[in-house]
């Protein structure tokens, strides 16, 4: 093949071809009488190598070195190279989570940088169920009014929200562990605190709504987890009150 027909193949420019060849990286196999460049397969497979080392962030310089290790073989460029776009893909991976998780973040409303997040919330980052709650509940008024609430909070103000959502959540377990009935005013006060928290922080929340949100505390397993982690039977010692909670207020 011929120094354009290389170029259009590998799609690279003849100029940069030519300084390959200047250069000692990548010099033809043959030439015409008249001197013009040709490439054989050899040619091509180096030059498939060049450009991938070239792809992975490797000098001109360091591509030569490697091309031109005598102890490497072409079975060992490979692995070579797989092992780098391994490395690479592993590394966009991440970047593209990062990115991902942020587009969520917005989306939800949490104006918050990556690092506040997870200072915030830690592994328990609200944003990796938006997609869950947008398909639930992205055409409710709750929904929105949470959206328009949330775009506003900055990280002191999670931080608040976080401290006051587990003294709660300690405050039930304590009444758990002490034998209180999920259905005793105490237990249901601490209900209506919760239902208050709702409202102050996320929207509106009347009884009925509370009401169905106790009971996917236990039907949720995810729920379920979360609270049974901090006490054994807590998720539905804190669902009971929550519903018990309703009655009274209806």
């Amino acid at each position: 093949m011929n120094v354009g027909e290389v170029a259009a193949l590998a799609g690279v420019t003849v100029r940069a071809l030519h300084h390959y060849d200047r250069i000692g990286l990548l010099s033809p196999s043959g030439r015409t009488s008249a001197g013009y460049r040709q490439y054989a397969p050899a040619d091509l497979d180096r030059l498939h190598s060049v450009l991938l080392y070239r792809a992975l962030g490797f000098s001109l310089e360091e591509v030569a070195t490697l091309l031109d290790d005598p102890s490497a073989d072409p079975t060992e460029h490979l692995r070579r190279q797989h092992r780098l776009l391994l490395d690479r893909r592993d590394r966009t991976s991440a970047m593209v989570a990062a990115v991902e998780k942020e587009l969520e973040a917005r989306a939800m409303g949490i104006s918050l940088t990556p690092e506040e997040r997870f200072e915030v919330f830690g592994e328990q980052d609200p944003a990796q169920y938006d997609a869950e709650v947008s398909q639930r509940w992205g055409d409710t008024d709750a929904y929105a009014q949470s959206k328009r609430r949330t775009a506003a909070y900055a990280k002191e103000d999670w931080l608040r929200i976080k401290a006051a959502a587990e003294d709660l959540e300690a405050r039930f377990a304590a009444a758990l562990a002490a034998g209180v009935p999920a259905d005793s005013p105490q237990a249901m006060d601490l209900a209506e605190e919760h239902r208050q928290q709702i409202t102050g922080t996320y929207y509106d929340c009347p009884p009925e709504m509370h009401a169905a949100l106790g009971r996917m505390y236990v039907e949720d397993e995810r729920f379920a987890a979360h609270h049974d982690g901090r006490a054994p039977g807590l998720a539905r010692y804190v669902s009971t009150a929550v519903q018990a909670n309703a009655v009274r207020q209806g």
